[in-house]
């Protein structure tokens, strides 16, 4: 793995930098040959004593992602650290069950996705499930009544149909209380 640490409003020391490859370079163990991927690590210190670690691990047949709130910059990458840990073990339970169903044995998860075979136990997690099933006309609007409607809903998102471009959209409220829209790309 490769390392790509950058700092915000912080100046990246070499401890740091150091903390950060040991921990996440740990997850290395998870993979059964060496993992061809840059770590992507965004370090942030807030005015008021509160950092913020991101993490990004895009890979070929997945992709890692940790976003971690602390006081303390450590304990922020050791939490990333274990939330991306919890990803990976999620995924191959997730791989191994299908390959279970499927009749095919356990090691071609190893052979297919690159996971390696260092987590052997089973993780005893529901399979996701729909619980509720909506159908609704796409009405055409702009992004500011679909944030509107969004918000009379008391919902986090929105779906629509744009009224300029007639594409489907959707508008969602981000953690830092302002909104987001995601378009498909023509």
């Amino acid at each position: 793995m490769e390392f790509n640490v950058r700092g915000e409003n912080i100046e990246v020391t070499a401890a740091l930098r150091e903390h950060v490859e040991k921990k996440i370079g740990k997850l290395g163990r998870y993979f059964e040959n060496d993992v061809d991927a840059i770590v992507n690590v965004n370090l942030k210190f807030y005015n008021d004593q509160e950092s913020k670690v991101e993490v990004t691990i895009p890979m070929t047949d997945l992709s890692l992602r940790a976003e971690v709130h602390h006081e303390d910059m450590y304990n922020a990458i050791d939490l990333a650290a274990n939330k991306l840990e919890r990803q990976i073990r999620k995924h191959k339970t997730k791989v191994n069950r299908k390959f279970r169903e499927k009749g095919l044995p356990k090691d071609l998860f190893a052979e297919g996705n690159g996971i390696g075979t260092a987590l052997q136990e089973e993780i005893d997690e529901e399979q996701p499930q729909v619980v509720r099933q909506k159908r609704f006309n796409l009405k055409p609007m702009d992004n500011e009544e679909a944030i509107l409607q969004m918000n009379m809903l008391g919902h986090s998102f929105f779906v629509f149909t744009n009224a300029e471009t007639n594409l489907t959209n959707v508008v969602y409220r981000r953690n830092d209380g302002k909104y987001g829209l995601i378009e498909p790309t023509e």
